[in-house]
């Protein structure tokens, strides 16, 4: 059974990330907002991923000196689904 969360992000031109979960991997994922080639690029590539490996790769990526990117968002809104299920 998956599950479907939803993030509000900071910081981002990005606005909303929602995330299809099944088994600790990504089933799904909807960005709304933010450079759309670039995060339909990544969300096809992290597709199908372990959850864990996603935050790995994205955790901590910085985009023109903010203190995070939209890639940064989705780690961080994986951490919370995570932190969410404890």
């Amino acid at each position: 059974m998956s599950d479907v969360f939803q993030y509000q992000t900071r910081g981002t031109c990005s606005k909303l990330i929602a995330v299809e979960i099944d088994n600790n991997k990504i089933k799904n994922i909807q960005i709304l907002g933010g450079c759309m080639g670039n995060l339909t690029g990544i969300s096809k590539l992290i597709i199908g991923m372990d959850i864990d490996d996603v935050i790995s790769k994205l955790q901590g990526i910085d985009c023109g000196g903010k203190g995070t990117s939209c890639p940064d968002q989705i780690a961080r809104c994986l951490i919370q689904y995570k932190e969410s299920k404890k």
